[in-house]
């Protein structure tokens, strides 16, 4: 696999000035893409943060990370043989665009040109069985011979099976950490098999991140959201697969599952995916006759690095507007068009509202655009 053609890249200016934009503390994927179309550049941006988060109700504002704590991470992903790639650039991962609030950064090690594959995301369970793991490898192996990249998530198991069956072929590993901490450990090895044999391993979370519990469900979102379609192969009634599973159907991308035995538990989830309409697994023929229709279909949204809409005719929301968005909001997640349409304001003004909340830490954003008061 050869590297992507060359387009659009970041200068350097710009990646430190992203980078410090998406580290700062309530600046998510949704306030980061709303703060660079709003202000024009992260720069820009960032120098209106204090502003933002005091009309937004903070209590107090959180601090930016400096400029030399920025250029610390830059060169510490340099010696780890590693770079940050924006959601603009050739070589970020194209399926990845399509998903709702794309990181605009991703931390990738090894060969970008993966990412060109139309992609196959395997997850399942961690405690799987000898039977699991040997159709989870045999899968990856198949389709990754038919063309397929695989992506998964480097946890033991079935990712693990997954990743060494599409080794020769083309992997991606997501990590729920930094891309320095893999987890669970004893995968540092198979991090660097991936990257030296043309695969990528990758991650939007800063380096010397320690994965917490509330990571993985993030690093979830990211494989399902890399790929065309995610196959389930075991997984327990209550488990980070289905989650994983969920995303991808409410992403649009297709779900498949591999039947178990009803007395195992390790394949309730997958069996229970069935019931509900998963497409059923047998062969990797399963697989590719349903993806082969849509491979190419997949269109990127716009992304930052793209102009801007120009909101400069609508004026600044004012308190009483604020005041009003507040009170049509509540624990419920609500959509912004139903906000746009009660509070009667221009959607500039009702967006820029939401952006202060949401980085004085009082918004949260739900699937399919809705959001709630923290």
């Amino acid at each position: 696999m050869s590297e992507p053609d060359a387009g659009p890249r970041l200068s350097d200016r710009q990646r430190l000035s992203w980078l410090r934009l998406i580290r700062t503390p309530n600046v998510g994927p949704a306030s980061f893409r709303d703060l660079i179309n709003r202000f024009g550049s992260a720069e820009a941006a960032l120098s209106m943060l204090p502003e933002l988060m005091i009309s937004g109700g903070a209590k107090k504002i959180v601090r930016i990370p400096s400029i030399a704590e920025t250029e610390a991470e830059l060169e510490t992903a340099r010696r780890a043989g590693a770079r940050f790639v924006g959601i603009g650039e050739a070589d970020y991962p194209p399926l990845m665009k399509s998903m709702d609030h794309p990181p605009p950064l991703l931390a990738v090690r090894g060969n970008s040109a993966v990412f060109r594959l139309p992609a196959v995301a395997i997850v399942g369970a961690r405690n799987a069985s000898l039977a699991g793991i040997k159709m989870a490898r045999m899968l990856a192996a198949d389709l990754g011979r038919d063309g397929y990249g695989i992506v998964s998530g480097l946890a033991r198991g079935i990712d693990t099976a997954a990743h060494h069956g599409s080794l020769a072929t083309g992997t991606i590993g997501v990590l729920a950490g930094g891309l320095d901490l893999p987890y669970p450990p004893e995968n540092a090895g198979l991090c660097d098999e991936i990257a030296e044999c043309g695969g990528a391993i990758i991650s939007e979370m800063p380096f010397g991140w320690q994965p917490r519990a509330q990571d993985f469900p993030r690093r979830n979102r990211l494989v399902a959201g890399a790929a065309l379609g995610l196959v389930v192969v075991e997984a327990a009634q209550r488990s980070g697969s289905l989650i994983s599973a969920r995303l991808a159907g409410e992403m649009g991308r297709l779900v498949f599952a591999v039947p178990g035995s009803p007395l195992d538990p390790r394949a309730a989830g997958a069996n229970g995916l069935l019931k509900d309409g998963a497409t059923l697994v047998t062969e990797a023929a399963d697989i590719t006759s349903a993806i082969a229709p849509l491979v190419g279909a997949w269109a990127p949204r716009t992304s930052p690095l793209e102009e801007p809409p120009d909101f400069s005719a609508t004026p600044p929301p004012r308190e009483d507007d604020r005041d009003r968005v507040v009170e049509a909001l509540g624990p419920t997640p609500v959509a912004v068009d139903e906000i746009i349409r009660h509070t009667g304001l221009h959607p500039a003004q009702v967006f820029m509202v939401l952006l202060e909340l949401d980085l004085a830490g009082r918004l949260e954003r739900h699937a399919g655009g809705n959001v709630s008061l923290i």
